[in-house]
């Protein structure tokens, strides 16, 4: 049962919840970063989350040590998303490294397509296509207020004057919206490839199946002009593991 009197999610089959739990504890990196809890508090006041949200390290260790199924679920559709990654709670002094599970966990939701994880990456798609098409992470013309709200007022100001900003830049680098800098097609596929043969992709197309297709199409036919077959590569990496 969950720990918490307002638990969540009772309509799952405990059955879901245990296949996910096991996922989780079935990864090789788990077993190196959960050794018991002491419950000394020392990694919630070391976490920069814990300051703005209703978030606690020492609750994921505590949950994942008691194999708390229930409250697991919980964590990894509402507060899983909260951590900032930071990894102070490393100063554990039992070792313990919470943000690693959490690490697991979110690789977890991914791979289900858990509405929690598309909802947190969702404002990352746009990212994620730049970094695919482009090869750089933050272009310009990405300063929109639909895309970075938090900025307030400003970003208005900064996205009406993206051409008058740009020209602002140090000479050397590019003065265009659309790149941050220039990227050889060579690092662009390279990346691709990565990302194709490491099984990231199909991670993307859970998430985002609409970016995913743009991404097969744009990339692909890139491949296919500098005279590249993803497919080779697949086959060589397979005869690679046998």
């Amino acid at each position: 049962m969950s720990i918490y009197a307002d638990a969540k999610y009772s309509e799952v089959p405990v059955e879901t919840k245990q296949a996910l739990f096991d996922e989780v504890k079935a990864d090789m990196r788990y077993e190196h970063q959960l050794y018991g809890c002491y419950e000394c508090g020392i990694c919630v006041a070391a976490c920069p989350s814990a300051r703005f949200y209703d978030f606690s390290p020492r609750v994921f260790a505590q949950v994942m040590a008691r194999e708390d199924v229930d409250t697991f679920y919980e964590l990894l559709n509402d507060s899983v998303w909260d951590c900032s990654q930071c990894f102070s709670c490393t100063r554990c002094p039992r070792q313990n490294n919470p943000g690693a599970v959490i690490t697991i966990m979110r690789e977890v939701a991914v791979n289900h397509g858990l509405q929690s994880a598309k909802e947190a990456l969702k404002s990352y798609s746009r990212i994620i296509y730049k970094i695919m098409s482009t090869g750089t992470q933050v272009a310009p013309d990405m300063l929109q207020p639909d895309f970075f709200p938090d900025w307030g007022p400003d970003v208005k100001q900064v996205s009406e004057n993206l051409d008058v900003w740009r020209r602002c830049v140090p000479p050397e680098t590019m003065h265009t919206t659309e790149l941050a800098w220039d990227v050889s097609e060579k690092t662009r596929l390279e990346l691709y490839m990565i990302w194709k043969l490491t099984g990231n992709l199909e991670m993307i197309e859970k998430i985002d199946e609409g970016i995913f297709m743009i991404l097969e199409e744009v990339m692909e036919e890139l491949l296919e002009e500098n005279g590249y077959d993803i497919d080779d590569f697949e086959n060589l990496l397979e005869e690679d593991e046998e």
